[in-house]
């Protein structure tokens, strides 16, 4: 983990303002419609929107987002993945605890659905604290998704876990799944325990 200055959970909303203008959206039919007369280009969009440019997809119809996330699984090298189900009751999340070895590398994986319309600029936030003190703040920059029938996923670069008798213990989690246009895809909280060993 980092030593970033991190703000409160209540600020997670959203990072400062920069000098960076996300490109404004645009409808998949008004990309498709966008230099025809370019071939290369035309294939690219192809490949890039795949079954998109043949039609609106839709996952599941009776929910209106456009990002639907459904999981935030844990990965760690030669250890059995750790899940959270995004797709319940988020207050829940709190009561269960991952266990993570202190010292240990490991990685995030976000998994979702994009539906109805491309998303441009999705970001992944997370900011931690113990004992109701900030420790840790990361931003991820996930990219841009088309509309897939399948699940897509990003995963974080790996991370350390700290490590020292100090750092033992409970912390909170605060996640945000967001992009440019400042959507809150989903908004959870979550709990990780760090520990001597695995089984400690």
């Amino acid at each position: 983990m980092s030593g970033d200055a991190v703000t409160t959970p209540d600020e997670l909303d959203h990072e400062p303002e920069s000098n960076y203008k996300p490109p404004p959206e645009k409808t998949i039919d008004e990309i498709l419609k966008t230099d025809e007369e370019d071939e290369s280009l035309r294939k690219y969009k192809e490949a890039l929107l795949g079954n998109a440019q043949t039609g609106t997809i839709i996952v599941e119809p009776d929910n209106p987002r456009k990002v639907i996330v459904k999981k935030l699984v844990l990965v760690v090298a030669d250890r059995p993945e750790l899940s959270l189900d995004l797709s319940g009751d988020l207050s829940k999340l709190k009561k269960e605890t991952f266990v993570i070895k202190e010292g240990v590398s490991y990685k995030i994986r976000i998994e979702f659905i994009v539906q109805r319309e491309i998303v441009h600029g999705l970001k992944y936030v997370q900011k931690t604290s113990k004992l109701g003190i900030p420790v840790d703040k990361m931003t991820h920059m996930v990219g841009s998704y088309a509309p897939k029938t399948e699940m897509q996923s990003y995963t974080t670069p790996p991370e350390e876990a700290p490590s020292g008798l100090m750092t033992r213990g409970s912390y909170t989690v605060h996640s945000l799944f967001t992009d440019d246009d400042k959507n809150e895809h989903l908004k959870w909280e979550w709990t990780f325990e760090i520990k001597k060993d695995w089984k400690d």
